[in-house]
């Protein structure tokens, strides 16, 4: 959407009356009055307030998104502010993150106590350790668990690499059944995520106490990923003042924690968002084979099972789909040009014919986005719009985007969708790849007889189906 400057102003920069930017506007509530000594500086092209001003007192409002990259020009109105407004010293570094959480874990843990990491195989578990690691040495214990929810082969995999890449002791725990006996039966999204953060709560104590008879002496301390994103959407940030805002979904390892949880939390991540975090990985020297890894949720393929992961052979069916999907991308050579790309297990069943027979079998959906930092994504197909059978594709494809374009669909005069785009050089799935990724997914994954695109951008849904 277009907002119009009305009035010059601090953090509009150089931006005259008159001049226009593209923004993400999202919201569906809108300023109807102001409060005593504010003014409107911005408005968009339907009249509602997109920017106040209180001069004197040198107060902003913005009602849009200026930090994603669907706002072109949103960071130089944040550096407007930062450094013309506020005045504030442009001299941070990664560096500088590195040794502050540095000394704030050896303030934590102190020089007798022990702590324990949960290691996935992801990015930010990995540059979690390897930060504490540093701090504290020999006295972080990391443990792997198997919850009966990885992907396929991730197990061995991940052991495996960490073990002749990271050089860092590691247990490996199979809490398979623990963890889907606890699940059989649940379908909402909330209590699964909850139910596994509890789960993984309860290994750890476990572990804990094994360290303890070994050690002498109990750890204190549980290591965790947590990013901003992840705090953002269980709940409002620290100091936001921001009471009325709904939880978008309860992370794992934030909205799941059980409160009588026995080890106190270490999050070095969780004030910085993905690509930081891969940016400290960098200075801490984490193998780029890590760094570069697609984010994978903290409960697994839990909520890429839509309804209960103990029914229909879902986990393993799931599997299979996903490494066909995920391999078919490496072979590609596009896996580093998308942010997330995963398969979800879809609770229908569909009609079809193979083999001259008629089919009902189990309906999966195909994922894959482009993102700066998780808080937004687009769909990493450009445009691909999927007509209810399985072979009629609409294809649109514009090389070489240099700015945002908007793209109104309409049949029998009504808005189906509105695709944006901001990347320069926006990478798509070729119309063979996909159509190669679905023969082998309906050919070789037994009870799968129809494969679906999800093409949504975040917002207005989620990366994650649940």
């Amino acid at each position: 959407m277009e907002i119009e400057v009305e009035k010059s102003c601090g953090i509009f920069g150089g931006k005259k009356v008159g001049d226009r930017q593209v923004v993400w506007m999202s919201h569906g509530d809108e300023a109807a009055t102001l409060p005593n000594g504010f003014e409107v500086v911005a408005r968009s092209q339907q009249g509602a307030v997109a920017a106040v001003e209180d001069k004197d007192r040198r107060f902003y409002g913005l009602q849009y998104h200026p930090e994603v990259t669907h706002s072109p020009e949103g960071m130089e109105t944040l550096r407007s502010f930062l450094f013309e407004v506020c005045g504030v010293n442009a001299g941070w570094k990664m560096e500088d993150v590195m040794d502050e959480e540095i000394k704030v874990i050896n303030n934590m843990v102190g020089s007798d106590d022990h702590v324990i990491c949960a290691l996935s195989g992801g990015v930010d578990s990995t540059v979690a350790a390897t930060l504490v690691h540093r701090a504290i040495g020999d006295r972080l214990h990391c443990i792997f668990v198997d919850n009966g929810l990885l992907r396929y082969k991730e197990r061995e995999r991940v052991m495996e690499t960490f073990e002749r890449d990271l050089h860092l002791p590691v247990t490996c725990v199979d809490a398979t059944e623990q963890f889907l006996s606890k699940l059989k039966g649940v379908v909402d999204p909330e209590l699964k995520r909850k139910i596994i953060g509890k789960e993984f709560i309860c290994v750890f104590d476990a572990f804990a106490k094994e360290l303890e008879n070994n050690l002498g002496k109990k750890p204190a301390f549980l290591v965790q990923g947590t990013l901003y994103p992840d705090v953002i959407e269980s709940c409002p940030p620290p100091g936001t003042g921001r009471t009325h805002s709904h939880t978008i979904k309860s992370h794992h390892n934030v909205g799941g924690l059980p409160k009588d949880m026995k080890l106190k939390l270490i999050e070095p991540l969780k004030l910085l968002f993905k690509d930081e975090v891969r940016q400290l990985g960098r200075i801490l020297t984490v193998p780029y084979s890590f760094l570069k890894r697609h984010p994978f949720p903290g409960p697994g393929l839990a909520v890429r099972v839509l309804g209960d992961v103990t029914e229909d052979n879902a986990l393993d069916t799931l599997r299979q789909v996903d490494e066909i999907f995920i391999q078919s991308i490496k072979d590609a050579g596009i896996y580093d040009s998308i942010w997330q790309a995963f398969a979800v297990f879809l609770p229908v069943k569909s009609v079809g014919v193979q083999g001259d027979q008629r089919t009902h079998s189990h309906v999966i959906a195909l994922r894959a986005v482009t993102s700066q930092d998780g808080m937004t994504a687009d769909w990493y197909v450009f445009i691909a719009l999927h007509c209810f059978a399985l072979r009629d594709w609409c294809n649109v494809y514009v090389p070489h985007l240099s700015q945002l374009y908007t793209f109104k669909l309409e049949i029998l005069g009504r808005r189906l969708l509105v695709f944006y785009s901001i990347d320069s050089n926006m990478y798509h799935f070729e119309r063979e790849f996909l159509d190669d990724v679905v023969q082998k997914i309906c050919n070789n994954v037994r009870g799968v007889n129809r494969v679906a695109l999800d093409i949504t951008s975040k917002p207005p849904s989620t990366i994650e189906w649940e």
